[in-house]
This record gives C-alpha cells, structure tokens and sequence, in this order.
C-alpha cells in the first residue's frame, strides 16, 4: 500500500515511517525545502518536497495513496495563538484536508493531542467525549487552542461528507528518532545532572512507538469521524522523572518546587515574552501545565475498538535512552 506522512522528521512521524516502512507500506514523507531528513537516514522512504503551505504540492505527494497521515505541527510555548501556529496548526491542517479530496485519498488520519481532550476536574481520566474545558482552566495556551481547531475542522470535513478521516490524540511521547530532542530533552537533562525540581502536575506518558501502530491500527479499523486517545500511563512528573532516573542511571529531582513559587517566576517569563517576542521556557502558563493534576486520559476506546496495545513507558524512555547516545 502507498502511503503518505507529513512531519516525518519529527519524533512520532519518524516512527510512523520506520514502522511503515516495516510493514511492507510503500511510503511517501513530505518536506520542507529546509527540513534535515538526517533522522531517517537509511530507512527506504520517498522524501517529496511538499510544504503545509503549498497545497499544489501536497495534492502531488498524495497523488496515488491510501492513507495519508497527517502528523506534521508547529510545537510552541507562546500563551496565545501566532500568526505562526495558526498558518501551520489550522491553516496547514486545512490545506492537507484539501489535498486529500482533491488526490482522492481513501482515508485520512489526522495526528490532534491530548491537550485537545480535555482536563480532568474529578480525578477521572478524560475519554473522547470529554469536554474541552481549557479556556475554562486558563490553559488555552497558542499550541493547544491550533490543535483543538484543527481536529475540529478535520471532523467537520467528515461531518460534511467531503472526507473519510480518523483522528489520534497522543500522550506525551518518548521513543527513538528524536533528533531534536523534543520530548528527549527531559532525559538528557536527568542523565547530565541538571534537573533539579519537579512539580506536582501529571501527564499521560506513552512509548512513541506504540502510537505510530495506533495510527496504523486507526487506519484501518478506526471508524469514520472517530477520535482515539492514544496514551499509556497517567504518571506525576515526579514518578516520570523516577522512571528516567533509573533507565539513565542517575538520581531523578529531589526538590518538589512549591507552589507560590512558580507566580513570580512566570511573571518574570510573561513579561520576558511580551518583551522580547520570544518564546520563554517558563511562564505562567507553562507553570500551571505543571502544577495541573487532572491532565490525564484513558486509552481504553483505542483498546477496544483498535486492538491497540500501548506498550510500556520505561521501553519509550529506554529506546530514547539508547537511540540518543548511538547519535
């Protein structure tokens, strides 16, 4: 089968190809004319230069696939939505959707997120039919405000009949292929030492590679119009940093950062950001990410109706670990 995958040099859309590639798919990645496809070097792919912004282009690289898997996204730390994220996140979504009528692609699956679920308000793990209640929380931050968008479009398309779409929505990830890194980046902070804090937020883990077969699974034996979360464990950020700690052999974080602690320092960022113009590692918003303990979901529909397995969180953090230190 011939298959197309936008943002395969990213973490999730290099272990899509890899696994496609794996699968006996004849697999097609798209790229910027400035995109480093270093990540993939020696797995058998077709990289077409075809940009989020040039829908000429992606109705070319779709031309002749089943699937086409959309996991391309601007990530961004800015509090409110860009000129930027709105031309990648929605803007480019819109374009892909487009390009798949007009190539006559079968089925789409579109790669959303957890933070375009919802949180959790009582402890119970959000599921599909969750309410998006970000803005109600003031986490409707520029990065999760686009995604929630841009799923909503892609299902709109399909409630309108133009398209037949699926859409995933990953945990955070960790795995192999993560050049950048992106999420990597927490472990390689533990092995050298340098986390010292942690805060009492949690996050929905998952091994990476797990979801690329849940995009695989969603394609074909998700149904029409249907979302499927595609997380693992719902974890503190202090047990993740355990976690870590012991696959890197070091001490995880050792100082729980209190609360009160994080106004003032994500003053100083939000200030830094209007300033500058700049994205800022911590902000107000990035702290209550981080003290948030309702961001966590259930994978169970992508169980039941997928077959899906998620895997295990240490082998993502392992296979990371090992992919990182081979680069």
């Amino acid at each position: 089968m011939k298959v197309a995958i936008t943002g395969a040099t990213g973490l999730l859309g290099a272990n899509l190809a890899a696994l496609a590639v794996e699968a006996g798919h004849q697999v097609v990645c798209t790229r910027r004319a400035s995109s480093d496809t270093s990540v993939l070097d020696g797995v058998p792919v077709t990289w077409v230069e075809a940009g989020l912004s040039d829908p000429e282009a992606l109705v070319r690289a779709f031309d002749g696939c089943e699937r086409v898997f959309h996991c391309a996204a601007m990530t961004s730390l800015f509090r409110s939505v860009t000129p930027a994220l709105e031309a990648s996140n929605v803007a480019g979504t819109d374009h892909v959707v487009e390009a798949c009528i007009r190539a006559g692609v079968p089925r789409l699956v579109h790669t959303s997120s957890t933070v375009a679920v919802g949180i959790s308000t009582d402890g119970v793990p959000c599921d599909e039919t969750t309410r998006w209640n970000l803005p109600d929380l003031g986490l409707d931050d520029g990065y999760a405000t686009t995604k929630r968008r841009s799923e909503e479009n892609v299902l709109r398309a399909v409630s309108d009949g133009r398209i037949d779409a699926v859409v995933v929505n990953p945990g955070f990830m960790f795995g192999p292929y993560d050049a950048r890194p992106s999420s990597g980046r927490m472990i390689v902070e533990v092995a050298a030492g340098r986390a010292r804090v942690f805060t009492r937020g949690r996050n929905c883990f998952v091994d990476a590679r797990n979801v690329a077969q849940g995009l695989l699974l969603a394609a074909d034996c998700g149904k029409r119009g249907e979302r499927y979360i595609l997380g693992d464990e719902n974890l503190t950020y202090g047990a993740i940093f355990e976690r870590i700690g012991h696959v890197v052999g070091r001490p995880p974080p050792k100082f729980l950062a209190p609360r009160w602690l994080s106004y003032p320092v994500g003053r100083v960022g939000d200030l830094r950001e209007w300033w500058t113009g700049e994205e800022q590692a911590l902000t107000s918003m990035t702290l209550a990410w981080a003290y948030t303990p309702g961001f966590i979901a259930s994978h169970a529909k992508a169980v039941r109706e997928l077959g899906w397995d998620p895997g295990s969180v240490d082998a993502g953090i392992r296979a990371c670990w090992d992919w990182l230190r081979a680069r």
